[in-house]
């Protein structure tokens, strides 16, 4: 199995390479023919999330909607396919930033109560305790 590299991610989200973006939907394509699997790391969507957001100043609504396409992918194999799944779903019922919730649900995955921060804003959660 091969990694993914975030860049890949962002052409076929975003599209803003077309000639690229044509090579990630060939690649998939042929991925999706031959039952290929590719792997997308927990670091490799925390890029995501930051490009998206910072680079893209794509909405989080719409960010989360990706992330729940992309899972529905059969030619993706999520690490800690449970934690994203968490997210998602408690990343829509709040105003955490996405970064920092993906941390936490991977962490809890990991078998971690909270995630020790000097984030005040994070720490607004249950799933962070404020270092202090």
């Amino acid at each position: 199995m091969k990694a993914l590299d975030t860049n890949i991610l962002v052409r076929f989200l975003v599209r803003d390479d077309k000639a690229q973006a044509a090579t990630v939907y060939r690649l998939f394509k042929t991925a999706e023919e031959e039952k290929t699997e590719f792997f997308v790391s927990v670091p490799v969507l925390l890029e995501l999330i930051w490009v998206l957001e910072s680079v893209y100043e794509i909405k989080r609504a719409d960010i989360l909607d990706a992330f729940a396409e992309l899972l529905l992918l059969p030619i993706l194999v999520f690490d800690s396919h449970f934690a994203i799944r968490s997210f998602i779903s408690d990343a829509q019922k709040n105003k955490v930033d996405l970064s920092d919730l993906l941390i936490a649900f991977d962490a809890a995955v990991s078998g971690c109560v909270q995630v020790l921060t000097f984030d005040k804003k994070a720490a607004k959660s249950s799933l962070f305790e404020l270092l202090s």
